[in-house]
């Protein structure tokens, strides 16, 4: 399997563990627990830094998608090399470090992050096109 295609698979599982890790914070919440189990029918008052959790995780799923297309076009149409391998190791090291940023609520450093996310994106990207 190419680089390309394991920053992929690593990207997909970063998704699938940052929830874990709000989890940690319900744990610790009154309530949080039975509302974990529960329907979530009402809003639960969770510390900030489990809502900023959240929002990371939700960030992360917006953009895993678009993510995906570049990495799968530039493997399918064989246009997969070093650059694009570069593109997602760094999109995949910006979104770690996106999520833990995030979490600990340091916001210039965030957008710093995703903006690193965004340019292994167009590494791939020009990669495709050009």
């Amino acid at each position: 399997m190419t680089v390309d295609l394991w920053m992929l698979v690593y990207t997909s599982l970063l998704c699938l563990l940052i929830p874990s890790v709000s989890v940690v914070g319900l744990n610790g919440v009154p309530g949080g627990m039975q509302w974990g189990f529960g329907n979530r029918d009402t809003p639960l008052a969770v510390p900030e830094w489990v809502a900023r959790t959240r929002r990371a995780h939700a960030n992360l799923v917006e953009n895993l998608a678009p993510f995906a297309v570049l990495v799968l076009v530039a493997h399918v149409s064989g246009k997969a090399n070093a650059t694009t391998a570069l593109g997602a190791q760094i999109f995949f090291v910006a979104r770690v470090a996106h999520a833990g940023i995030y979490i600990v609520g340091i916001p210039y450093l965030r957008t710093l992050a995703f903006a690193a996310s965004i340019v292994g994106e167009v590494m791939i990207l020009g990669r495709i096109f050009g």
